[in-house]
């Protein structure tokens, strides 16, 4: 199941919670339901070369040289 980011209207609030099925959210702090879903960045890990963990997120650049996402546009 996956953890959803929110936000509170009420108290200003960012809490993560897990939802099950049609289950509304509720802010921890104040338990009140206007909130709103943030938008995540996702991260992954992987094993890199000789074993080693890397991680990584799709906000980030694949190279120095740009501030791009993907590499589409200059090919490395």
């Amino acid at each position: 199941m996956p953890i959803y980011e929110y936000h509170c209207d009420v108290c200003e609030k960012d809490f993560e919670c897990l939802i099950f099925g049609i289950e509304q959210p509720e802010c921890p702090s104040c338990n009140s339901k206007k909130v709103k879903k943030l938008i995540s960045s996702c991260s992954f890990f992987s094993k890199g070369s000789h074993g080693r963990t890397v991680k990584s997120a799709a906000s980030e650049s694949a190279c120095s040289g740009c501030t791009a996402t993907s590499c589409t546009t200059c090919s490395q």
